[in-house]
């Protein structure tokens, strides 16, 4: 849970299939073994076909695709789509700051470069799509009704205040707020659910749950219409069907969210702030949300560091945060959620002044908390979700869902994870990708926390690592289209709005489908880890 990235994994749905590449002069045939069950003490992903790139018509028999539907993808074909996707997102804004640009990260329209994307969409069950998408409201209501036990975050996360630095800042100023009785009454969540399908089992599992700086709800939307356009256009040759890509709502949903935030906040000359980091090249993805509150909600957003907050911002005697001359009514966090956001005590006060004031924050201190790693560990305990969901059904639901995760005081969890170390992942309180140890490093960390002492492995949380089917697709990264073996993880946007006792809006809002090389354990597109995809629903 948190802000950001996260590992990804989830099986390929369909049989074992042959993708002919032919060129002029050599025909060269890919062939994958089907699934198998690996020995208990070696867990790999599952090999099987790819991105949609061989289906005929979106289905294929549990025998495998018959002769006459087999597709042959020339190198004319992949040339003609590779072009038409690059010119495509080029002209529709598909598109980040290039790392080789010095400004590329602090001027809007220097160095840019096409976002890292597949060419086709990758295939995913309409059930667990379905499923996915129901659970996205039901976890709405569980953060807002978590954010409200100042005791429990307060006492899931004291072992871990000790050790982790930041979230013991991020404690110290919730625990103020709560000596001070500071409410809110108005309460804003956009966030994002990413999970696995587990080859073994077939389940859904949630990996975490964002609820700070939900990243790509805009450039998510456009790989969405980049690949229906392509299939649009070379359906036919490919055996595939647009219709079966799902339109994707996020961009839209969320600005309509921080519009009605606005509107609930009762001053039509405040303004959205939105808190983004000093180099952001990812801020095309934030102008597409951004962009959009002038022209349908005739309100104004401002883009401010932490550092300028600091600098610009008071508070007055009645709440309201001022930003030079500016009331804020919303403020709308795409930085803030890793310690790297924080380099000084200016960028602290700046978020203290922001939680005092009467502004609506997305998130507040409790709901950034509420999406910790540590606090998803404490709801898989037995008897906790009862505590904030009324519906039996819905704790049945979202407990389906949840991957086998343990405290590190957990000692047959531990012990299993010193034997059997790549059946697990070992997770640190770190967002933005980038940050979770696999394979041998876990015991080797395990070893090491253990020798500190048992205040050390309050740092971490344990989680049963999911194992993909990895599928041979078509990534696109710097205007080239690579060939390789590829997992995928599916995140479900949502969007919650409450004033007091009245939702407002408690929705789900699209999604964000990442895709990167089977071999690579992280899963983060902004830390060059994956690329953006969507789904082909069968």
């Amino acid at each position: 849970m948190g802000g950001g990235c996260s590992s990804l994994s989830f099986p390929h749905p369909f049989p074992p299939q042959i993708l002919t590449t032919t060129t002029t002069n050599t025909t060269k045939t890919l062939n994958f073994t089907p699934p198998f069950s690996l020995p208990s003490n070696r867990r790999e992903p599952v090999m099987t076909m790819s991105h949609s790139s061989s289906l005929a018509n979106g289905a294929v028999g549990s025998d495998g695709p018959k002769e006459d539907q087999k597709r042959t993808v020339t190198e004319e074909l992949l040339g003609k789509m590779t072009a038409d996707a690059l010119v495509w997102s080029a002209l529709h804004g598909l598109v980040v700051g290039d790392r080789r640009v010095p400004r590329s990260g602090t001027v809007p329209g220097v160095g840019l470069v096409h976002a890292p994307f597949a060419l086709l969409p990758m295939t995913f069950p309409r059930s667990h799509w379905s499923q996915a998408r129901e659970l996205a409201p039901i976890f709405n209501e569980l953060v807002d009704r978590v954010s409200l036990d100042g005791k429990f975050l307060q006492d899931s996360l004291s072992r871990t205040k000790k050790v982790d630095a930041f979230t013991g800042r991020l404690l110290d100023i919730h625990s103020k707020m709560l000596e001070i009785k500071k409410t809110e009454d108005i309460r804003l969540g956009l966030f994002r659910s990413d999970y696995m399908l587990d080859n073994e089992t077939n389940l859904l599992f949630q990996i975490e749950l964002n609820t700070i700086a939900s990243s790509f709800p805009g450039l998510s939307c456009l790989v969405s219409e980049l690949h229906r356009n392509l299939l649009d256009h070379y359906g036919k040759d490919l055996g595939l069907d647009s219709r079966e890509v799902p339109g994707n709502t996020a961009v839209s949903q969320f600005a309509e969210a921080l519009a009605k935030a606005w509107g609930e906040y009762g001053n039509s000359s405040a303004v959205v702030l939105v808190v983004v980091q000093p180099e952001e090249r990812n801020m095309y993805d934030q102008y597409s949300l951004s962009t959009i509150f002038p022209v349908q909600y005739f309100s104004t957003n401002i883009r401010r560091t932490l550092a300028e907050v600091d600098a610009e911002g008071q508070m007055l005697s009645n709440g309201t945060l001022l930003v030079g001359d500016q009331a804020v009514a919303v403020i709308y966090f795409r930085a803030g959620y890793t310690p790297n956001d924080y380099p000084s005590e200016s960028e602290w006060a700046a978020r203290f002044m922001i939680e005092k004031s009467s502004a609506i924050k997305c998130p507040s201190i409790s709901y950034h908390l509420a999406g910790t790693k540590k606090i998803q560990q404490e709801l898989a305990k037995p008897d906790i979700l009862e505590r904030f969901l009324d519906s039996e059904e819905d704790v049945a639901k979202v407990r389906k869902c949840f991957a086998g995760l343990w405290s590190l005081d957990n000692y047959e969890g531990v012990k299993a994870a010193m034997e059997k170390p790549e059946l697990f992942v070992l997770k640190p309180q770190r967002e933005g990708g980038g940050n979770n140890i696999y394979g041998d490093d876990v015991r080797e960390t395990l070893a090491r926390l253990q020798e500190k002492g048992s205040e050390e492995l309050a740092a971490y949380i344990l989680m049963q690592r999911i194992f993909p089917t990895a599928s041979r697709s078509y990534l696109m990264r710097e205007g080239i289209c690579h060939q390789e073996n590829a997992i995928s993880e599916l995140g479900v946007y949502g969007a919650y709005l409450r004033n007091r006792d009245k939702v407002i809006m408690n929705q789900e809002c699209g999604y964000l489908m990442r895709t990167k090389v089977s071999s690579s354990d992280e899963g983060g597109v902004a830390a060059g880890f994956a690329v953006l995809d969507s789904i082909y629903l069968t």
